[in-house]
């Protein structure tokens, strides 16, 4: 028997999908700043500062009042629930100082993970029951997107047929009821780092999860005009060697995407991952030159491979601002001529450019 159901109404639709392709629009990609407070209070140690929602927000300030030019190469911010209610030391929201840069301001809504009962060791993503009302409420704010992160592990029995139902049936939730309020959802189905398998593993389990994952959508009635993917780029586990090239990369992951991901998605903005910054950059690059098809947007959605050299430079020092700026300015840029196969090895060379950012089970 079959089951009625209309599309989103033809305003709902213009809307959605004119937001997500000025997400993606050519040169451009999106910052993530998302991290949760525990994620971010390691970061704030390090540099020798206490995790204090003040100390959370002069960090943020710091990444948001840089130079206008940041949105030459950065169309979007994802924001944590507590930086959409903070303000400058001037009092101007920060929801207002992007939007004034015309950088769309999103959200992290998962409310991140739980073990999955009867797996190995896997997870599951929560934070539906209060979605909708959460996201009613972050758009009356002025957030316009929104994004949320399910893992999956590369191990000797995983990822389980169990996952990846449970991941694309909980991703097509949260793109539903996103859009029923109005925000583009951003589908985040990231295959993790960690391990010792081949690149060729990895393609197979992300082609087999991105499968999934846009036959739930489908089930769901999600219109794929007005969502973003946000995948894992197709690379060998952190612990194989040796390390794939970047046109490797390039090949296994569009390859990849090509068998999973409709046409009528207009981008695809790559997490890190644990990459360097210039790995990150030159991979992205290599993406976007390979001879391919490539129906879609393809461009970056980075924290830690923005941001390593950002954090290095500031040191929590009010003096280093400045010259912290800087760096984001200039790793947004290598990303944004990545984004257009335009960028070359090393230049633009950054103060933490080189250095992993690969930790193992990483909190946002």
């Amino acid at each position: 028997m079959t089951t009625y159901f209309s599309y989103p109404t033809p305003e709902l639709q213009a809307e959605l999908k004119r937001t997500a392709e000025a997400i993606v629009a050519p040169g451009k990609g999106i910052l993530a700043v998302d991290e949760a407070n525990d994620g971010i209070g390691k970061l704030l140690a390090a540099v020798g500062l206490d995790n204090t929602e003040n100390n959370r927000r002069r960090y943020r300030q710091l990444l948001f009042t840089s130079d206008k030019s940041l949105s030459d190469h950065v169309s979007a911010v994802i924001l944590f629930d507590e930086t959409v209610y903070q303000k400058t030391d001037d009092g101007q929201s920060f929801i207002e100082v992007l939007q004034k840069k015309n950088i769309i301001p999103g959200i992290k809504v998962d409310r991140d993970v739980v073990p999955l009962f009867l797996s190995e060791d896997e997870v599951t993503t929560q934070g539906l029951d209060d979605l909708a009302a959460r996201c009613a409420e972050y758009k009356k704010q002025g957030c316009r997107f929104a994004k949320w992160r399910c893992p999956l592990k590369i191990g000797s029995h995983t990822p389980s047929v169990q996952a990846i139902n449970d991941t694309a049936q909980v991703l097509a939730r949260y793109a539903s009821i996103c859009q029923s309020q109005g925000l583009v959802p951003i589908v985040e189905p990231d295959v993790l780092l960690e391990g010792d398998h081949d690149i060729v593993r990895t393609q197979k389990v992300t082609e087999v999860a991105l499968a999934a994952v846009y036959k739930a959508l489908n089930d769901h009635h999600v219109f794929l005009e007005g969502t973003l993917l946000k995948p894992n780029m197709v690379t060998p586990g952190q612990g194989y060697k040796p390390k794939s090239t970047p046109e490797e990369i390039a090949v296994a992951t569009v390859t990849a995407l090509l068998r999973g991901v409709p046409a009528a998605v207009p981008g695809i903005a790559f997490l890190s991952g644990g990459q360097s910054e210039e790995e990150a950059t030159l991979n992205l690059n290599a993406i976007n030159k390979v001879q391919l098809k490539k129906p879609w947007t393809l461009t970056f959605s980075y924290g830690r491979a923005l941001q390593a050299s950002v954090w290095k430079t500031w040191a929590g020092k009010d003096e280093n601002v400045k010259k912290a700026q800087a760096e984001l300015l200039k790793r947004a840029k290598a990303n944004g001529l990545a984004s257009l196969g335009k960028y070359e090895a090393g230049l633009l060379a950054s103060a933490a450019g080189d250095s992993s950012n690969f930790s193992t089970n990483h909190k946002y």
